[in-house]
C-alpha cells in the first residue's frame, strides 16, 4: 500500500541513534551512506552494521551485499572512507564511517591521586568513572571531568560496575586492604579488563601477590597486573604519580614500549656519525 512505511529505509536520525547506542554498549558501529547513485532516490540511504546483522537497504541486493562487506571490514578500526563501486554498468559511491567505542578509565578510589588522574584521563580521550565509598570525596565537586561517579561498597565493589574488555582499571583506594579486596574480587570475575593496575610499594605488592597466589588466583592473570603501577619518571607529588599512571595506560592502549624516544631513536648519534663519516671522507 502506498501509505505503508518502508521499514527497510533507515533515516539519518536512526543512523545517529545506532552509533550512540553502540557507544553505550561499548561496541563498534558502522554507517554506510549512498552519496552518489544512478538514481536520485537512492542517495542518502543508509546501511548500519554493529551488534548483529546489517540493517537497512541501499537499493539493490548486490549493493547491500557489497556494502555489508565494507562495513564488516570497517568494524575493526575507526576510519572514514569513500568507496566507488561499479555494479551492473552503473557507478555507486558509498561513504563508510566506523566508530570505535570510547574506552573507560575506571578509577577505584577518590583520593588525591584520583583527582589529577581523572582530569588527565578525560583529556586523553577516556570516559572516566570514579568509584569510592565516601560521598564526601566521590562527588561532582571533586571530579567535574568524570562521566560517572559511583558510591560503592568495598565488600562487593563490582556489583554496580560492569567491567568490559575496553575498561582500564586503576586501584588507588585509601588503604592497601581495599586495593587488595578489589583486585582479589576482580581477578575472580570472568571479565578481562584492557588494563589493571594497583598502586603500592614493591614490598606491599609482593605481599599482595603472594597472598593472591595462596588464595588460588590464576598466576597468568596475576602476571598481567601492572603493579607497582605507572612508568618510572621519578614521580613524587600526586599529580606526578597520576601522570606516570596515565602514561602507562596510554602505552598499554596504543602498544607503546614506554621507553624514552631519544634513547630508542638516537637521532643525534646518527647525525654525528654521518657528519663524521662525511668529514673523514673529504679529508682522505
Amino acid at each position: 500500500m502506498s501509505g505503508d512505511v518502508d521499514q527497510s529505509h533507515v533515516s539519518a536520525a536512526e543512523a545517529a541513534a545506532h552509533v550512540l547506542a553502540a557507544q553505550e554498549r561499548g561496541e563498534a558501529s558502522v554507517v554506510v551512506t549512498v552519496v552518489d547513485a544512478p538514481s536520485p532516490e537512492h542517495i542518502g540511504r543508509h546501511l548500519l552494521m554493529g551488534g548483529g546483522s546489517p540493517r537497512g537497504k541501499l537499493g539493490k541486493p548486490v549493493l547491500d551485499e557489497r556494502a555489508a562487506e565494507l562495513a564488516r571490514a570497517a568494524l575493526l578500526e575507526a576510519r572514514a572512507d569513500l568507496h566507488e563501486l561499479e555494479l551492473e554498468g552503473a557507478t555507486w559511491k558509498l561513504y563508510v564511517e566506523s566508530q570505535q567505542p570510547v574506552p573507560e578509565l575506571l578509577i577505584i578510589g577518590a583520593g588525591h591521586i584520583a583527582r589529577p588522574l581523572c582530569r588527565i584521563g578525560a583529556l586523553v580521550g577516556f570516559r572516566v568513572t570514579v568509584a569510592d565509598d565516601r560521598p564526601e570525596f566521590a562527588n561532582r565537586e571533586w571530579f567535574p571531568e568524570a562521566e560517572r561517579i559511583v558510591l560503592l561498597d568495598y565488600q562487593a565493589p563490582f556489583e554496580k560496575i560492569e567491567i568490559r574488555s575496553d575498561t582500564y582499571v586503576v586501584l588507588v583506594t585509601r588503604g592497601h586492604k581495599y586495593d587488595y579486596d578489589c583486585i582479589h574480587q576482580l581477578l575472580r570475575l570472568d571479565a578481562r579488563p584492557a588494563y589493571l593496575g594497583m598502586i603500592g610499594s614493591r614490598r606491599r605488592v609482593r605481599a599482595a601477590f603472594e597472598a593472591l597466589l595462596d588464595e588460588g588466583c590464576d598466576p597468568e592473570r596475576l602476571a598481567q597486573v601492572h603493579a607497582p603501577i605507572g612508568l618510572d619518571i621519578g614521580a613524587e607529588a600526586p599529580e606526578e604519580i597520576a601522570l606516570a599512571i596515565a602514561a602507562e595506560i596510554v602505552a598499554a592502549r596504543r602498544g607503546g614500549a614506554g621507553g624514552r624516544l631519544s634513547d630508542e631513536q638516537r637521532v643525534f648519534e646518527r647525525v654525528a656519525r654521518r657528519r663524521e663519516d662525511t668529514s673523514g671522507g673529504a679529508g682522505s
